[in-house]
């Protein structure tokens, strides 16, 4: 009964064109940038930008809780959008790549992802891959109940499959039993539990703790790995390229894919740092912290 209230009350906001939606964001940002998490975002920036003046970083975090706002708005936008605007707001380039290596018999294609920009309109990528090649996406399971189901729905109505991440393996095996081709986009920029890091990379002027499934994954599968570049032409308007990262991830060196898609993130995010989500600690589980707790491990099973 919540869950069809509060779906109920976002569509109905969801009807109202997109320079109201925008009006109302510009409204809201003004509030977010005071209120929420603002303590977060003003560290993130200062240490992953030491170099840049105060007057800088200011002026990131406005255009940031505009993108932020923006992205609010655009979400629920999602409940009401017809496919024809859809796909006229979120455009994709470099398909022809995925498609090549489907003609070419290879099942798997992993898309590196980021929270850049706005990562929900990239499950559109059904509307241009469908039937020729099943989509679906990694997520992680939000404790609130109604914002889990509410997540699920907008990513899963354009045809593609949620997968939430502790399934992931198991579910691509059981899609090379089936048969078929699968582009599968995995958001590979949040930061792991300390149970599941094994590997650091230097991001953002800091040592950054990382996940390496998706990597590792393709190593098994023989996928191809490619990287979701997004950019923003102008305000409501979206464009993703894909760019081949590694055709057979098991021939180089472990970690070596995750490493590039990691420089590649970095690169995007220097040149338009407010399209990055900075709300979360990213940073809070340090390279020294991780080192001490595997000392202690160890200690424990030697003794």
């Amino acid at each position: 009964m919540k869950y069809r209230f509060v779906k109920g009350l976002l569509w109905l906001v969801s009807l109202l064109p997109f320079p109201v939606l925008y009006a109302f964001s510009d409204f809201c940002s003004l509030f977010a940038r005071r209120f929420y998490r603002t303590k977060v975002v003003r560290e993130n920036l200062r240490t992953a930008f030491p170099n840049k003046s105060e007057k800088e970083l200011k002026e990131i975090e406005r255009k940031f809780y505009h993108q932020f706002c923006d992205n609010f708005v655009e979400v629920i936008k999602m409940l009401s959008m017809s496919k024809e605007e859809m796909m006229r707001r979120m455009t994709f380039g470099g398909l022809d790549e995925i498609r090549k290596r489907h003609d070419a018999g290879r099942p798997f294609h992993f898309l590196y992802l980021s929270h850049f920009g706005n990562w929900e309109w990239i499950s559109s990528i059904s509307y241009h891959l469908l039937p020729w090649s099943t989509t679906a996406q990694i997520y992680h399971h939000i404790y609130d109940k109604v914002m889990n189901r509410f997540f699920l729905e907008i990513r899963g109505q354009y045809g593609g499959e949620n997968i939430e991440m502790k399934e992931t393996f198991r579910r691509i095996l059981q899609f090379r039993k089936q048969g078929g081709n699968y582009t599968i986009g995995f958001i590979s920029d949040q930061q792991p539990k300390w149970s599941s890091i094994h590997h650091f990379v230097p991001f953002l002027n800091h040592d950054t703790a990382v996940f390496i499934g998706t990597e590792h994954i393709a190593r098994k599968v023989d996928a191809f790995l490619c990287y979701g570049r997004m950019s923003r032409p102008r305000r409501g308007y979206y464009h993703l390229e894909v760019i081949p990262l590694e055709d057979h991830p098991a021939n180089v060196p472990e970690n070596t894919v995750t490493g590039r898609y990691f420089k590649m993130l970095e690169a995007d995010i220097q040149e338009h740092p407010e399209m990055w989500l900075w709300t979360h600690k990213r940073w809070s589980r340090t390279k020294e912290e991780w080192l001490k707790r595997q000392a202690v491990t160890y200690a424990s099973q030697v003794s």
